[in-house]
């Protein structure tokens, strides 16, 4: 089983969720983040005299998933196409992390393992 992160901007959130969906991803939970990365901020216009002041961490939405082996691919792409800003050229469109997990227990009946998801 493979657990997929994507840190994406916020107003992508509903467009990512939808092709997680169509790619076959069941099920994903997701929460908003603030941080920074290669973008380092932004300058922000804050009043009448022009000042510019830096904002150091922006605000993301984090969104996981467990999938089966076999959907990794289908949903990393999915991710990709739908986060990307038109142009898909822009620093900030986000960053998908993919790591193995080794076993899933479900709470309520015990099941482990892919019947688990």
């Amino acid at each position: 089983m493979i657990k997929i992160e994507a840190v994406v901007r916020p107003e992508r959130v509903n467009p990512v969720l939808q092709a997680m969906v169509d790619a076959g991803c069941h099920g994903y939970t997701y929460f908003n983040v603030t941080g920074r990365g290669k973008q380092q901020g932004v300058e922000v216009f804050t009043g009448r005299g022009g000042y510019f002041a830096h904002r150091a961490s922006m605000p993301k939405t984090v969104i996981f998933t467990v999938v089966e082996d076999s959907k990794k691919e289908a949903v990393i792409e999915a991710v990709v196409n739908a986060a990307r800003s038109e142009g898909g050229t822009e620093i900030g469109d986000g960053k998908i992390f993919v790591s193995h997990v080794s076993d899933v227990v479900r709470v309520r009946t015990g099941e482990r393992g892919e019947i688990a998801l």
